[in-house]
């Protein structure tokens, strides 16, 4: 017995079945009547598209990310479902991977499951124009939010942390600090990773510092490996490349650097700075504890909720795009000259 049959039954059309189950104040007391009786008598449990129909709305929100074992997708994606569920809207995880061509077929899948917004957690969704189609396109049929990445188009909204600033603000401590050799580490170029290094040579240009090849070293690795990145940073030490400060555009990266130099007798932040980027909990569980921008993800994600609320309720005021500013939170791997 579906949805279906209890239009059949009762001679009423799916949608005023839909609006039945929904509790809906537009329909007759005598065919509500009517339909309940022949929900009963039926055992029939309406299942959510059914309770779709007759409102236009699903109650779904379908979320996107491209790896829910990285830290901070992770953490995205709790924040945005539990925004989700406090305003009465269920959600479908897509895990799509970095394949452009899988991205685009699993937002295709989303829209087709008629969910009434798509939130796409990640930089990595924004690339090149042409690379971007797919998002504009099906921002046609429903709304689509990006936390932490930008796009302009109708019916996209942007919720994002001022990268740029912050890792700007950072190596400027370091530099002010004494420390004006510094390494960059770093494990992405997508629009949040462009912006972060963009960000580490202004701020080395603006003090009158050179940005050398070998002082920007890309780990090329999604599911970051501590053991791998510790063992490129010793490469670099060994071969007379030792640096006065690690700047790293992620928590995991600038914790692998620490472990190594602590096997190696390095002194932190004696003879070297290390600073990470997501304030992650693992940075007060290193030793020391490591110095870190807190890019606010927890407030990205419920502005982002907030601002699809917003949206659904049409209000004319919701802005396209916001931009959060980071924070430094100093532990015990620098000692910045206030």
């Amino acid at each position: 017995m579906n949805i279906y049959d209890i239009s059949k039954k009762t001679g009423v059309s799916i949608a005023t079945v839909s609006r039945v189950i929904n509790g809906s104040s537009n329909v007759s007391e005598k065919t509500r009547a009517k339909v309940l009786a022949a929900i009963e008598e039926s055992g029939y449990t309406p299942n959510v598209f059914a309770r779709g129909l007759g409102l236009n709305t699903m109650k779904t929100i379908g979320i996107m990310c491209a790896d829910s074992s990285d830290p901070y997708l992770a953490q995205a994606v709790y924040y945005i479902e539990q925004g989700l569920r406090k305003n009465n809207y269920d959600s479908l995880l897509s895990c799509t991977g970095y394949d452009h061509d899988t991205k685009e077929n699993c937002l295709r899948l989303l829209i087709s499951k008629r969910v009434d917004a798509v939130i796409l957690v990640g930089s990595n969704y924004v690339e090149t124009e042409e690379k971007n189609e797919y998002i504009r396109t099906a921002a046609q049929t429903v709304p689509i939010m990006i936390v932490n990445g930008e796009i302009t188009a109708p019916n996209i909204y942007c919720t994002l942390c001022d990268d740029y600033s912050a890792i700007y603000e950072v190596t400027d401590n370091f530099i002010k600090s004494g420390k004006k050799d510094i390494l960059y580490l770093y494990n992405s170029l997508s629009y949040s990773g462009t912006k972060k290094l963009e960000g580490f040579r202004a701020a080395m240009k603006a003090n009158g510092l050179p940005v050398k090849e070998n002082r920007l070293r890309f780990i090329e690795s999604h599911n970051m490996s501590v053991h791998e990145t510790e063992k490129a940073f010793g490469e670099i030490v060994k071969n007379g490349n030792m640096p006065e400060g690690i700047v790293a555009s992620d928590d995991v990266l600038a914790i692998s650097a620490l472990k190594y130099a602590k096997s190696a007798g390095i002194s932190v932040p004696d003879e070297l700075f290390v600073a990470g980027f997501n304030n992650f909990v693992i940075s007060e569980c290193c030793d020391p504890e490591l110095t870190s921008v807190d890019n606010k993800l927890e407030s990205l994600c419920q502005h982002c909720v907030s601002t699809l609320m917003s949206v659904f309720a049409e209000d004319k005021s919701v802005p396209k795009k916001t931009i959060f500013s980071a924070e430094i939170i100093e532990r015990e791997t620098t000692k910045f000259i206030k």
